[in-house]
Parts: structure tokens; C-alpha cells; sequence
């Protein structure tokens, strides 16, 4: 319904507004250019004729009036003494003796001064070194994309979230574009690498010269009344094109779906809901984190269940129970799980299962009593409403620590102060936690916290956000046992829409993908094929005629035209592309790349 309201609405929009501009071609730009510096170069020949007229007739001027007073100069001489006066240089070596002779002089010097001191530098100024610098900056900073791009991702913004986008569509060899509106942010990030061009956001031609009807998606990231215009501009003049926005508040869903937005995300939502899963899944119950291929991911918590001081060898969990071990977190280091890998108490297991084999895992090693029976949110915005959703769902009680009481919302128990107070803290019920989530959007804050929590309770477990990625470390440093960066996990929305059913980022730098099998490795097993020791990538279920198969057998035969699913790091994805190049030349969302 909501789809159908808003392609109409894009009719009607597109009606209202004047006649579609054309597309400004790059060699029409071109033309503009080359007719405008002709312009410049006209006024400064015109103005260069003027100054050597001017030198003539006073150099003229010069000898009559010398020959009036019986003195005779050559006319280089009388060149000379013209320049030097009016350039208010003046020598003195050459002066008139008479009345006329010096008002003459006054003449010359007036106007020397004035033509070159204030019209010549002038003209300078607008008609050179303005352009000059306009062209550096037109250069630094274009206004439209080649033609020939196409299949590529359009950005409206370029904060933490889109900068990450951005890594990996490089690392991905995927086309994109960020369209700045102030020319002297787009010279910046060109300068930085950045594929950037300028454009007003609201202008349809901005995406026409950002080749909209050929890209894969446009992606609105700011604030909801711009993503809403971003997305009915789109629309009317690309109407095949994806659009992704996102939402700063839950009523700019609707609103952006009817402007005609296909995908709609809720960033501040996303981030705590997966900060509630960092503390859902432990004492051994799988919390699903996505699901690919057919496949559900889950994380399960190794802390107080018969697994700790194990390995995956021991465990047998694939022949038992059907369910994988992907890897393993060690304190948001993950690592390929072996079979001699020892499992602690603050390991964290990756699982890859159906809905039916990680239920087997849950009643073999589930134990309840280890589950969060209260938790302490420090930050009553966004992502701590989201975390207080979703405990609230789960039947976990939770106190919300918030400075600003207008934050406050019913049915929510909030504690408002300063979390650096420990008597705010215990009024939230720290000493009973199981879990304090820390949500600001400070990382200077968050480390803090983060340290002073530990010092508190050195047996709870804190799930703390970073803003930045290059902070998720220090968190851990500071004592944090998972740390999710609003920019990874944005960033890993954002690019699992991009492509579909190709990737899944199931956390920071962690890539769940799919890959036709090599040629190369067809007809062997996976045993002979050793992709986990020449690509660090781990293969966790094979496609066939549509058909999953998850944690197949080390001795299954690959066969021609299958699929592979595999589990690994940004590098380690990169790697497998390395190896294996021809096999990574799929379709990206319907267009080759």
C-alpha cells in the first residue's frame, strides 16, 4: 500500500515540476569553459592595449613638452621616464623644469597609480587568478561522473558510517560516487581519494550528471526531511534505481517509504539491537545474528557451560548436532575456529546451523542462570531505547542511566544523572547487573565509563559503542568484553542491502559471502582444495541446484555450477579474490562488475 501511495505521489511530484533539466554532458561543460576563458582572455588583451596606448601617447607627451623647454631625450628615454612614473618608481633623474611639465607629471603619476595599482590588480584577480583557481578546484571537485560509469553507488553524506561504505567498495572494485554540496569539502576529499562530485542534493540535475539511471543504488543518509527529498528527487527521474534511507526517527518510515524509498534502516535501532545480542547470547543459548544462503548465524557464549577449557575437536558438534563452528571471539579478536582451538570464558562461538540444529545446541549446552537478569544502560538515546526494546522482548529488567530528563519515556525504568556518579550507578542497579551496556556517542566518554564500570564490577560484562572505528581497541583496553562501532555496524547494514544475497556482515570486519566454486577446484573435496589454508576463509555450506548444504562433509566433491559459503575477514575476502579472481565475476545486483 505504502509503495503504491508513494509511486503516485512520484507522479504527481513529477508533474508539478518544471521540465526535466538535461543532463549537463561533459563536453558541453567543455564548450562553457573554453567560450569563458576566450571572454577573460579578450578583456585582459583589451585592457594590456590600453596600457600601451597609454605609455605611447604620455611618452609622446614627454618629448613636446621637453622640446619646449629645449631639452631633447630619446624616445627610449621618454619610454623610461613614463614607466617609472607611473609605476610611482620616480627616479629623479629626469624632472621638468616648467609649470606645465610638472602638472604633467601629477598627470602621469595619477593615472599610472590608479591603472596599475587598483584596475590592473583587479582585473588580475577576477579575470586570472579567480578562474585559475575556480578551474583547480573544478578539477579537485567534478560535477559530474564519466558516462561510462554505471552499476555504481551513489552517497549523499560522508560521515563515519559512509566513510566505511566507502572502504568497502573499494576493497569490493564497486564504482561509487559522494556528492558534497560545498566545493571546498568535495576539493578536501578529493585530495583525500574520495571519489567525490559537487551538487546540490535537491537538484535532479546533481543525479542525472551522477549517471542515477545506471547506478546500482542511491544511498540518503541525512538527516529525514533531506533523505525524504533525496528520495522523491530520485524517483521521479530514475524510477528502476534502489533507494536506501535511513530513519532518525520511527515515524520517518512511512514517510520515507511513500517517497518512494526501497529500503529504509534505522541506524541508532540497528546498533542496539546488536549490542542486546552481545549480551543474549552467553551461558551457551545461539542468539541469531543473520541468516545467508539458507543458513542461520548465531553467537553463543562459552562463559559457564560445559564447553569452557574444551576445543571444537572435543565438542564433535558437527557430527552430533549438524551445527558449525564457524570462529571464535576471543575479546573482538575472531579467528578461524580449529579443532585444537581451547574455548575460555570469555569466548564467544560463531555457529552456522538450521533453525533445528542450533535448538539441539541450545538444550545440550544452554544454561540459564548465566542469561543477563538485569542490565544497566548508560545512554537514554536511540541505541539505549533500542537495547531497552529489545531486553524488554526478552523478559530481561533494565534501568536506563540518562542526564537529560526529557529524554525520560513511560513504562521505562530511568535513572537520571551522571553515570561517572557511582550512587547514580547503584540507584540503577549495578551491583545486581549481569551486564552494562555503555551508549553515548562519546568515545572519550565511553572509555571512561567503560574503565570506571570495570573498577566497579570486575565480574560484569560491558557492551560498549564507538562511534569510530580506530576506538574499538582502546575500548577493548579499556575493559570492554564486545564493542560495537556505530560506523561497522551502519556500514554492514548499509552494504548488506547493497548485495543482497552476496555478502552478510555479521560483524565488524567479519564477511559471511558466497562464491561460485573455482574451476580449478571442481571434482576435488574440500579436504584437497585447502581453501582455509591458502585464503584464510572458511567454507561453511555448499549450494547445489538451490539446495543448501550446510557443514559439509571435508570429503564432499565439488561439483561443477555449485556454490560455496564461506566465512571470513576483510582480508581474508580480499585473499580468496586473489586466489580465486574469475570466481568472484558475478552479477552485482543484476550488472556486472
Amino acid at each position: 500500500m505504502l509503495k503504491s501511495l508513494g509511486a503516485t505521489i512520484a507522479q504527481v511530484s513529477q508533474r508539478l515540476r518544471a521540465d526535466d533539466l538535461p543532463v549537463v554532458s561533459d563536453e558541453a561543460q567543455a564548450a562553457t569553459r573554453r567560450a569563458e576563458q576566450r571572454r577573460r582572455m579578450k578583456t585582459v588583451f583589451v585592457l594590456v592595449a590600453v596600457f600601451v596606448v597609454m605609455v605611447g601617447v604620455f611618452s609622446a607627451l614627454f618629448h613636446e613638452l621637453m622640446d619646449n623647454e629645449g631639452r631633447s631625450y630619446s624616445w627610449p628615454t621618454s619610454v623610461y621616464w613614463t614607466l617609472t612614473t607611473m609605476t610611482t618608481l620616480g627616479f629623479g633623474d629626469i624632472t621638468f623644469e616648467s609649470d606645465a611639465g610638472r602638472i604633467f607629471s601629477i598627470v602621469v603619476l595619477l593615472s599610472g597609480s590608479t591603472f596599475l595599482l587598483v584596475m590592473l590588480p583587479f582585473v588580475f584577480i577576477q579575470f586570472v587568478f579567480v578562474p585559475w583557481m575556480n578551474e583547480r578546484e573544478r578539477r579537485r571537485a567534478p560535477r559530474s561522473v564519466p558516462a561510462s560509469t554505471h552499476g555504481h553507488l551513489i552517497l549523499t553524506d560522508l560521515g563515519p558510517v559512509e566513510s566505511a561504505v566507502v572502504e568497502r567498495a573499494v576493497q569490493a572494485e564497486v564504482p561509487y560516487v559522494v556528492i558534497v554540496e560545498e566545493v571546498e569539502e568535495a576539493g578536501r576529499f578529493h585530495d583525500e581519494g574520495v571519489q567525490v562530485m559537487v551538487g546540490a542534493l535537491d537538484d535532479p540535475a546533481t543525479y542525472r550528471n551522477a549517471r542515477v539511471e545506471q547506478a546500482a543504488m542511491v544511498v540518503a543518509t541525512r538527516n529525514d526531511p533531506t533523505n525524504t527529498n533525496i528520495a522523491f528527487t530520485v524517483r521521479e527521474i530514475a524510477p528502476g534505481v534502489e533507494v536506501l534511507a535511513s530513519a532518525n526517527s520511527p515515524a520517518a518510515v512511512d514517510i520515507l517509504e511513500i517517497a518512494g524509498a526501497d529500503h529504509v534502516v534505522q541506524l541508532g535501532e540497528i546498533l542496539g539491537s546488536a549490542m542486546a545480542a552481545r549480551t543474549l547470547g552467553l551461558g551457551g543459548t545461539s542468539h541469531v545474528i543473520g541468516e545467508f544462503a539458507g543458513l542461520k548465524i548465531a553467537e553463543a557464549g562459552v562463559v559457564g557451560t560445559q564447553m569452557v577449557g574444551r576445543t571444537p575437536g572435543d565438542l564433535t558438534l558437527r557430527s552430533r548436532l549438524g551445527v558449525g563452528i564457524i570462529g571464535v571471539w576471543q575479546r573482538g579478536e575472531f579467528a578461524i575456529a580449529m579443532a585444537d582451538t581451547e574455548l575460555g570464558e570469555t569466548s564467544m562461538l560463531l555457529l552456522a546451523g538450521t533453525a533445528e540444529q542450533l535448538a539441539a545446541f541450545d538444550a545440550e549446552y544452554a544454561v540459564d542462570q548465566v542469561e543477563a537478569r538485569h542490565a544497566v544502560i548508560i545512554g537514554g538515546g536511540r541505541v539505549g531505547r533500542a537495547i531497552g526494546a529489545v531486553f524488554d522482548g526478552e523478559g530481561i529488567s533494565f534501568s536506563i542511566v540518562e542526564q537529560l530528563a526529557e529524554r525520560r519515556r513511560e513504562g521505562v525504568s530511568y535513572v537520571i544523572g551522571d553515570a561517572a556518579n557511582r550512587e547514580i550507578l547503584e540507584a540503577a542497579g549495578l551491583a545486581e547487573a549481569s551486564a552494562v551496556l555503555i551508549t553515548t556517542h562519546d568515545d572519550d566518554v565511553n572509555v571512561y565509563l567503560t574503565r570506571y564500570c570495570r573498577g566497579l564490577r570486575p565480574e560484569v560484562r560491558i557492551v560498549s559503542r564507538a562511534r569510530l572505528d580506530r576506538n574499538v581497541t582502546t575500548l577493548y583496553r579499556a575493559g570492554a568484553d564486545a564493542v560495537l562501532s556505530y560506523a561497522g555496524t551502519g556500514s554492514a547494514s548499509i552494504w548488506n542491502q547493497f548485495r543482497g544475497d552476496e555478502t552478510l556482515l555479521v560483524a565488524q570486519g567479519l564477511n559471511v559471502f558466497r562464491s561460485p566454486i573455482p574451476a580449478e577446484l571442481v571434482g576435488s573435496s574440500l579436504a584437497e582444495s585447502h581453501v582455509h589454508r591458502r585464503t584464510n576463509c572458511n567454507v561453511v555450506a555448499i549450494e547445489v541446484d538451490g539446495q543448501i548444504e550446510g557443514n559439509p562433509d571435508p570429503r564432499s566433491t565439488l561439483p561443477a555450477g555449485a556454490e560455496l559459503v564461506l566465512v571470513g575477514t576483510d582480508v581474508a575476502e580480499a585473499k580468496f579474490s586473489e586466489v580465486f579472481p574469475h570466481a568472484r565475476r558475478r552479477l552485482l545486483r543484476g550488472r556486472r562488475v
